[in-house]
């Protein structure tokens, strides 16, 4: 892994699930210095391709096993600096899975496209958190061997482009490092993140947008709903009528106005109540005149009991 230096104040100091793959991976280097050897452990742990399949589990424990103190140092110096704030997102759970998925990405290249030589170490499974890290926040600032300023997102395409110009040269000069299985991690974490751990591409771009995404609830108008009101009697209805009328500032076009009562005796005051009553019933409030108005407002006040002498 490059040495890149973090730049932002945000992230956790250390969660659970890269606290343990930290000291999974010490422990397993102090054995290597003390107890057992650098190339016993090699053999049992690390992954050979002319055992494979045989040794099935090297495809996970490679990745505990590293060829020196500086391999070692790089792989946990990055975990420590990019994988925090993912976990802090994701769970130690899920963030668990996804760096052994990278790691087991790493194994299937290396198996794929450099099957003559033995890999050990980290840096694939790393790889993938440092993929998840520069998608999740593109433009964090890093700085690559403590002294260039990059952004997360043109990192990994450094990353991609001189672990791809290495793979392909080692080839030729017969090199011990694992470039392929470096891609194989990325190419691993890409397709983890696209579309199997977090339900497919649509949740993946919500969890990769800078913003979190607001519920769609949240920009739902909610309806006022009033309560109901039994039907009371005639002046209670009169009342809402009026109340409306009140509101109304812009009317259409109305209907011809009822024709003013005449003197005869026939025309009574209910007799005229009622055909303002009809026209609101046929063409609404709105077609109401003044005088209209006048006559729902005199009606409401004798049914109250109010009418002034």
């Amino acid at each position: 892994m490059s040495d890149v230096m973090y730049d932002s104040q945000s992230q956790p100091k250390m969660t659970p699930a890269v606290q343990w793959l930290i000291a999974a991976n010490v422990g397993v280097y102090f054995l290597q210095v003390t107890l057992f050897g650098g190339q016993s452990v090699f053999n049992l742990l690390g992954l050979q391709p002319d055992s494979f399949p045989a040794a099935w589990w090297t495809v996970v424990t490679y990745m505990f096993v590293h060829a020196g103190l500086w391999h070692i140092g790089f792989n946990m110096l990055s975990l420590w600096m990019f994988g925090p704030r993912i976990e802090h997102l994701w769970g130690a759970k899920s963030f668990t899975y996804f760096y052994l998925w990278c790691g087991l990405g790493g194994a299937v290249a290396h198996l794929l496209l450099k099957s003559d030589v033995g890999l050990v170490g980290a840096s694939a499974a790393v790889m993938g958190v440092l993929l998840a890290y520069a998608l999740r926040w593109p433009d964090e600032e890093v700085y690559l061997f403590g002294v260039i300023p990059m952004k997360t997102r043109w990192l990994v395409v450094w990353l991609v482009l001189v672990n791809l110009a290495m793979g392909i040269a080692s080839n030729k000069s017969g090199s011990g490092i694992g470039w392929f299985a470096h891609l194989g991690g990325l190419a691993f974490g890409w397709v983890y993140l696209r579309v199997s751990a977090f339900g497919g591409l649509d949740n993946f771009r919500r969890w990769v947008s800078p913003v979190p995404d607001e519920p769609e609830d949240a920009f739902r108008a909610v309806p006022r709903v009033r309560p109901r009101r039994e039907r009371g009697d005639r002046a209670d209805g009169i009342d809402d009528v009026v109340a409306k009328s009140n509101a109304v500032i812009a009317r259409p076009a109305r209907p011809a106005p009822i024709p003013k009562a005449t003197t005869d005796s026939t025309s009574t005051s209910g007799e005229r109540l009622d055909l303002v009553l009809d026209k609101i019933s046929n063409h609404g409030i709105e077609s109401l005149t003044s005088e209209e108005l006048q006559i729902l407002e005199e009606m409401s006040r004798k049914l109250r009991g109010s009418d002034p002498q």
